[in-house]
């Protein structure tokens, strides 16, 4: 589940957004989840660049991964130097033109830049929900952002476009609304975690919850628990990177010094890099949205909830085309899974296109600019979006 790490940026459009918001779900009609709770009233962040067309063919969902949220690009105000998280991907004239195409990003539910999550205001008590807040599933995120577009009048998405924990709810979205999508572009993802994904998770958590400022999930009113918070995002953004790119651009240099200190402070950059992260990490983010999130992806496996143990039964009512990208220094979520998803797509008949594309920064290679995604993913839904058109002729 990437992390949209810090990586230069500063070169983005100057395309002007406005983060919105839409709320649905009001008792007696909250939403139904898997879990079997229902949850509502459901407040969704978004915002959307481009125009919707006359016959409503251009509309492109982007989905976000775990840390991500709906600014996924363009500024939201004149001097801002930081654009939406893919804003190398999205923009005018970029694979994801918006000249041509209308693109919605939302937040996930769960999460905590402006959609229902965890600390947001309960209205039953006036204080934040804190571990009262229902898990909540991939699928459940996948009902909120259908929610969505049902509010903004789309009926039909000429795609669906996210990596990561954002890839797995493409895949839901294929398999739950086959005759809405028209088609599928999945990065670095997979159908289900692996034990190791899992594992690191786990950690993440127990770091979280053994805080002694937790306070079971109620510390809204106090500090937090910071260092738990930074210790999951030091662990989670290791998972991120490889080898190569650790080596790259740290291998075992010196921070500030040339010597070693012998004590416990960052002696090297690495270890200093790291705890920079950890801590600009929590100014941003909200520790029970981790645990609630990471859980989420923990718990999607396509086989076990689509396909009665069958990864191709899963995919059995899929009908959009489907491009699937994996990296080669993506050890969280390697090749071999896109492989496999692709295989018990292709059992099915679909028109399903693959390419692993060479890349040493690990499994954030998705976010990064790349001549050879920019290439796939623009040719990939320009020529649906030009089939679509030659049809209505």
């Amino acid at each position: 589940m990437s992390e949209y790490s810090e990586h230069d940026r500063s070169g983005g459009s100057k395309v002007m957004v406005e983060k919105k918001f839409f709320t649905f779900g009001e008792p007696p009609n909250q939403l139904l989840l898997e879990s079997g709770a229902r949850l509502g009233p459901i407040t969704v962040a978004y915002e959307t660049l481009g125009s919707l067309n006359d016959s409503g063919t251009n509309a492109i969902l982007v989905t976000h991964a775990l840390s991500g949220d709906s600014h996924v690009a363009g500024c939201y105000e004149e001097g801002d130097h930081k654009p939406g998280w893919w804003d190398t991907m999205v923009g005018p004239c970029k694979a994801i033109d918006t000249d041509r195409y209308f693109v919605i990003c939302s937040n996930i539910l769960g999460g905590c830049k402006g959609t229902t999550g965890p600390s947001s205001i309960n209205p039953e008590t006036a204080r934040p929900y804190g571990l009262t807040f229902p898990v909540v599933t991939i699928g459940d995120m996948v009902k909120v952002q259908k929610a969505l577009l049902d509010h903004l009048q789309i009926r039909s998405l000429l795609s669906v476009i996210g990596g990561s924990v954002g890839g797995m709810q493409v895949l839901e979205w294929a398999i739950s609304y086959p005759g809405m999508v028209k088609s599928a572009i999945a990065l670095a993802t997979t159908t289900r975690h692996s034990a190791l994904a899992i594992a690191f998770n786990e950690i993440g958590r127990q770091a979280i919850m053994s805080d002694p400022n937790f306070n079971k999930g109620d510390y809204y009113q106090g500090p937090g628990p910071v260092l738990g918070l930074a210790l999951a995002r030091m662990v989670g953004h290791v998972t991120y990177l490889s080898d190569d790119a650790m080596r790259s651009k740290f291998g075992r240099r010196l921070q500030d010094r040339e010597t070693l200190a012998f004590d416990f402070e960052a002696n090297f950059q690495v270890e200093s890099y790291l705890r920079y992260q950890g801590s600009k990490f929590t100014q941003r983010f909200d520790a029970n949205s981790f645990l609630y999130l990471t859980k989420a992806a923990d718990y999607y496996d396509v086989k076990r909830q689509h396909g009665n143990d069958s990864e191709v039964e899963a995919f059995a009512k899929v009908k959009a085309r489907m491009l699937v990208i994996s990296f080669t220094s993506d050890w969280l979520y390697p090749t071999y899974q896109s492989r496999n998803m692709v295989k018990a797509m292709k059992k099915n008949g679909l028109d399903v296109s693959f390419c692993e594309i060479e890349a040493q920064c690990g499994h954030d290679a998705f976010l990064l600019p790349n001549k050879r995604q920019h290439s796939l993913i623009s040719t990939f839904i320009e020529r649906l979006y030009e089939e679509g058109n030659s049809n209505a002729l």
